[in-house]
């Protein structure tokens, strides 16, 4: 795997490991020359949720973005994804004002919101208040999530503030999958099959 366009393209990404199900690169430049026409990638602060191998992520910023927050729970996967995430901060193309982090954590608690007092178990790479919310967030969950699930995750998303009125949400789906209800106030604003994968384009219905 590769990163296909910008500043880094060509850079290697390891295979997946066994379970992972990673974007194929048809699907990604679908999903990428959808994204870059309605200006949602460039300077984008983007949260990639079920990272994987970190290939979505990693494509945002290879082609505009200026910070990344990775998050995964499979101990393997998360820790090829920090290893990549190293190289390419390493990369001669890497620009300093650019930011990459890798949350080991599952996504579910990544996005539940925070109280109202920090207490030590939470994570601390979290938004908190006074950061802007995350202006693209990739979703690419196993198949066997409930889609319902899905929905949960990205309730949570729009109720912790981490998306705002501009923000654009990428869901992927096994094309067999139900499709998913988005929170209250937000809509499929386009919906892309390609092959098993469906792809959900979900923003503000107020935007």
């Amino acid at each position: 795997m590769h990163i296909i366009s910008g500043r880094f393209k060509g850079f290697t990404i390891p295979a997946a490991l066994k379970g992972t199900r990673p974007t194929t690169d048809r699907t990604k430049e679908a999903i990428f020359s959808r994204l870059e026409a309605i200006g949602a990638v460039e300077g984008a602060r983007v949260l990639d949720l079920y990272a994987g191998t970190g290939a979505l992520g990693f494509e945002a910023l290879s082609r505009g973005a200026g910070q990344l927050e990775s998050v995964e729970s499979a101990g393997r996967a998360a820790g090829l994804l920090a290893r990549s995430a190293a190289r390419l901060a390493h990369h001669p193309s890497w620009d300093p004002s650019m930011g990459i982090h890798v949350s080991r954590v599952k996504a579910e608690r990544f996005v539940r919101p925070l109280p109202a007092a920090d207490s030590p178990g939470i994570d601390a790479a979290r938004s908190r208040p006074g950061e802007r919310p995350y202006d693209l967030v990739f979703m690419d969950p196993p198949y066997d999530l409930s889609t319902e699930h899905c929905q949960e995750v990205m309730t949570c998303l729009v109720e912790g503030n981490l998306v705002g009125p501009e923000s654009v949400i990428v869901l992927e789906r096994s094309g067999r999958s139900q499709q998913p209800l988005p929170p209250s106030g937000w809509a499929v604003s386009q919906a892309k099959s390609y092959g098993e994968t469906m792809v959900f384009y979900i923003e503000s219905a107020t935007a």
